[in-house]
């Protein structure tokens, strides 16, 4: 009779989630989800804002999300997707549904192209800048969807590119596919 095997713990695909022992508190203790929703307000924020260019439906969008994912936090597992990018898919469908209730209202956003300058900054660097970043912020827009949310999920919020195929649901190696792709056709848009 052979000696029995020692049972060995299954390694979850998203081992290194920086963020497990956060969720498996909030799971416990639903309270301990604002340690969570500080840490990714902004970033959600921001990228419901890239998305839409409204603020107020960004505001709308991310309360959604965050609505949607305490709601969904007991059912999460951290096989296959980290938390980050758990949540990034909840956002972005939420922001799918906003797009969709959107083009049901035929209401257009408000544009908000102010911004501050730093005190004592040089006029004219400041016209090139603001210049530059109106003309990155128009290129982005114009990308197809697929692109501009693969840019947006990389640059803006820090995705890698797993966790973009993930909430893009599609393969890592698409997704780095797809950002080479969107990378190329922002830079021809650009003209750099």
């Amino acid at each position: 009779m052979s000696e029995p095997q020692p049972l060995r713990e299954p390694v979850p695909a998203a081992a290194g989630d920086p963020d497990l022992a956060d969720v498996r508190a909030a799971q416990a203790h639903r309270p301990a989800f604002e340690v969570l929703y500080r840490r990714y307000l902004d970033r959600v924020y921001g990228y419901a804002f890239y998305q839409l260019g409204d603020h107020h439906d960004a505001e709308d969008a991310t309360e959604r999300t965050f609505m949607a994912a305490l709601r969904a936090l007991p059912a999460f597992t951290d096989e296959g997707a980290s938390f980050r990018a758990w949540l990034f898919r909840i956002a972005h469908n939420t922001i799918a549904n906003a797009r969709r209730h959107r083009s049901r209202r035929r209401t257009e956003p408000l544009r908000d192209d102010f911004e501050r300058p730093a005190p004592n900054a040089d006029p004219a660097s400041l016209v090139l800048a603001a210049d530059e970043a109106r003309r990155v912020r128009r290129a982005i827009a114009e990308l197809p969807e697929d692109r501009r949310q693969v840019v947006l999920l990389r640059f803006v919020d820090g995705l890698s590119s797993r966790e973009i195929g993930q909430v893009m649901d599609r393969s890592e190696g698409a997704a780095r596919v797809l950002l080479h792709r969107a990378l190329r056709d922002l830079a021809g848009r650009i003209g750099h």
